[in-house]
C-alpha cells in the first residue's frame, strides 16, 4: 500500500508510492555529459575581462581579475536582482511591491574547465565552502538583505547554462516563504519541547540507521523520512548552528569530504544525474538561535512535478527513502 508521510518540520504531506517502487535503473533521465574542452568559456583563466570584476578570489600572488586564481567570485552578468538602489516599498491598493534589490553572484569553483565538483580535491571543495562563508559574512553587512540562498545547479536539466563547474548565491530583501515555513516549524517544536527539532532528528536517525547514508563525528547524511523526491538527500552538521556562516574550520574541512562522498555516491548509483544542492540557513539579519539548524539538501532530477503536485502541494515519491539509503550505502565511497 502507498503511504502518506508528514514532514515534521513544515507539516507538508508526501505520498510514498510503494506500489510502483523504482530502482535507480528505472528512471529515464538526462545524464550529465562529460565537460568538453577547446571552446570559449568566460569562466576559464584568461577570460576574466568577459565577466564583471571579481568580489572575491583565492589566488597566489597574481593581480585582481587576472589569471592565477584557484577560485573566483563575481556578480552574475545577468542578475535576477540588482545591488544598487533603494527598496522603495509601496502599495497599489491590495498589492505590494518594491525595487528588485539584492545580489546575484557566481562562484567559479576551479580554473579547470573539464573537472566536475566531484573530481576536485577535497581542499578545492573546502575552498568553495569557505567562499560561501566569506561572501555571506560580507553581504550580511548590507541591512537591506534578509536572506541568502547558496546553491549549485549541475547539468542542463537542473538549470546550469554553462558547463564550467560553478555555484551561485542570490541575496534577497525578503525571507522566502519556504524558508519561513522551516524556521517557524522548528521554532514551534522548540517552544513546545525546548529542544532543537533537527538535533532530535539527527539522534533518532543515527540510532535507527535505516535512512543513514554516511555518518562522521561532525556530520550525518540521510534520506529524509518524508522525502519529496527519489534520492533526496540531506547533509546535517551534528553541532548545532543556525547560520551556515558561523561554521568553523574543522567542520568545513570534514564537510568537504562528506559533500564529495555524497555526490559521488549519487553519481555512481544514478549514473551522473543532473541535480541541485541548496544550503538552508537561518535568515541573514537574525541572531543565532537554538531552534533552527542549517543543512544541505541535494535533489537529483529524476521525476517531474506535474498537475497533482501543483494542485495539492503534495509530492509523489516512487522510491521509499529507506531503499534510497540502502542503494547509496552499498555504493561505497567510490
Amino acid at each position: 500500500m502507498p503511504e502518506l508521510r508528514k514532514d515534521p518540520i513544515t507539516d507538508r504531506w508526501v505520498i510514498i508510492s510503494t506500489d510502483r517502487v523504482r530502482r535507480p535503473s528505472d528512471f529515464v533521465r538526462e545524464t550529465t555529459p562529460v565537460r568538453p574542452s577547446g571552446r570559449f568559456c568566460p569562466f576559464c583563466p584568461g577570460n576574466e575581462s568577459k565577466t564583471p570584476p571579481e568580489v572575491l578570489a583565492y589566488r597566489d600572488g597574481s593581480g585582481a581579475n587576472q589569471p592565477g586564481w584557484s577560485l573566483r567570485v563575481f556578480p552574475n552578468k545577468f542578475p535576477v536582482l540588482g545591488i544598487e538602489g533603494d527598496l522603495e516599498r509601496e502599495g497599489e491598493g491590495m498589492f505590494d511591491k518594491m525595487q528588485g534589490i539584492g545580489a546575484h553572484e557566481v562562484v567559479v569553483e576551479t580554473p579547470e574547465h573539464v573537472l566536475s565538483i566531484t573530481e576536485l580535491a577535497e581542499k578545492s571543495i573546502e575552498r568553495v565552502l569557505w567562499a560561501f562563508r566569506d561572501r555571506v559574512n560580507d553581504l550580511k553587512n548590507d541591512k537591506r538583505l534578509r536572506y541568502i540562498l547558496l546553491f549549485k545547479n549541475e547539468g542542463e536539466a537542473a538549470g546550469a547554462t554553462l558547463e564550467h563547474t560553478h555555484s551561485q548565491l542570490i541575496a534577497l530583501p525578503v525571507v522566502p516563504k519556504r524558508v519561513q515555513e522551516e524556521v517557524e516549524g522548528a521554532k514551534n517544536y522548540y517552544d513546545f519541547k525546548e529542544r532543537c527539532m533537527f538535533c532530535d532528528l539527527i539522534r533518532q536517525e543515527a540510532k535507527s540507521g535505516e535512512r543513514v547514508v554516511i555518518e562522521t563525528d561532525r556530520f550525518i547524511v540521510l534520506e529524509p523520512y518524508a522525502a519529496r523526491f527519489p534520492f533526496e538527500t540531506w547533509i546535517l552538521p551534528k553541532q548545532h548552528k543556525s547560520h551556515y556562516e558561523d561554521t568553523g574550520s574543522q567542520q568545513l574541512e570534514n564537510l568537504a569530504w562528506v559533500l564529495k562522498s555524497t555526490l559521488r555516491k549519487l553519481e555512481k548509483v544514478l549514473e551522473r544525474p543532473p541535480y541541485n544542492f541548496l544550503i538552508h540557513t537561518a535568515p541573514l539579519q537574525e541572531a543565532a538561535n537554538p531552534y533552527f539548524h542549517w543543512h544541505i539538501e541535494v535533489i537529483p532530477k529524476l521525476t517531474r512535478v506535474a498537475g497533482f503536485e501543483w494542485g495539492t502541494g503534495f509530492y509523489i515519491n516512487p522510491t521509499p527513502p529507506e531503499e534510497s539509503a540502502q542503494f547509496l550505502r552499498e555504493a561505497g565511497l567510490g
